[in-house]
């Protein structure tokens, strides 16, 4: 591993351990963001394995954040199942279907629920 890379996975190490709840639950989606455009990418340039690794990533993600609910949260909690629930049989239609755009419109989904979980943490921060 060279200098840089030594570095960014410090950098990286640090914002995860000093993360609040809610800015963790932000960088998960931006990772499964991220892993659902690199797959729809890669699965339009016939690269498919590229595109299986990355859409793995985004399901553990999304797995994940599914595993992490607290159920006895109520109706917030078996909303976000039942969403999580939809992004992964969505993915799995998709990726039968050799439909790249499910991909993204799960990507599109998710980056909505990360801005509410970032006004979430804006508002912890503020103090509201």
């Amino acid at each position: 591993m060279n200098h840089y890379a030594a570095a960014r996975a410090a950098y990286n190490e640090t914002n995860v351990l000093t993360a609040t709840p809610e800015r963790l639950v932000v960088m998960l989606y931006d990772g499964a963001i991220r892993y659902l455009y690199a797959a729809a990418a890669a699965a339009r340039e016939g690269r498919r394995d590229v595109a299986r690794d990355r859409l793995r990533r985004a399901q553990a993600i999304i797995d994940e954040l599914n595993r992490s609910l607290d159920m006895r949260q109520g109706a917030i909690a078996r909303n976000l199942r039942d969403l999580y629930g939809f992004c992964s049989r969505h993915l799995i239609d998709s990726t039968l279907n050799g439909n790249a755009v499910g991909y993204e419109e799960v990507a599109k989904l998710l980056a909505e629920l990360r801005e509410a979980w970032d006004q979430c943490g804006a508002l912890e921060v503020a103090g509201a």
